[in-house]
């Protein structure tokens, strides 16, 4: 009997978590990708310390970039420090890149990292989301649907 693959919501350490991208964006598609990472930039992962929040994957010459996200520099790194907000490099398959790419261009969406966490191997791995953003009245309705359900889950618990 073969093993049952793990379920991709479930994921290692999460560093840094986009909580406002969900809210912004209709997520469309999730893809996992690894990152190449400097020594100090691991290390300041481990603790904790990153901010995915404004930024956004682009594809250029064949090759995916994390641009504007924030990793703080290691304090015991001296003059070894990298810089905070570089680009990184984003590891994925050609197909994965190319048909990332076509959706960019043809669709108009945008790929939005949604979380920085570390798997089960220890390795730092991105989760990306194939989105396309809201409009003003389809962020209305999502903030009206979560009002409800947590009334909805009062009146639950208040009845018993």
């Amino acid at each position: 009997m073969a093993p049952k693959k793990e379920d991709k919501s479930q994921h290692g350490k999460v560093v840094a978590e986009n909580r406002k991208a969900r809210f912004n964006y209709e997520i469309v598609d999730t893809v996992e990708a690894g990152l190449v990472l400097s020594g100090t930039e691991v290390k300041s992962l481990r603790e904790g310390k990153a901010n995915i929040a404004e930024s956004y994957a682009n594809e250029e010459g064949g090759e995916m970039w994390l641009i504007n996200s924030h990793v703080p520099e290691y304090l015991q790194a001296n003059r070894f420090n990298h810089e905070p907000t570089r680009r990184r490099k984003l590891l994925l398959k050609m197909r994965e890149i190319a048909r990332l790419a076509q959706a960019i261009q043809r669709d108009g969406m945008t790929l939005v990292p949604l979380k920085i966490y570390f798997n089960d191997k220890g390795l730092a791995k991105l989760l990306l989301g194939l989105a396309r953003g809201k409009k003003l009245h389809d962020k209305r309705e999502t903030q009206k649907e979560r009002d409800w359900n947590r009334q909805k889950s009062r009146l639950l618990r208040e009845r018993g």
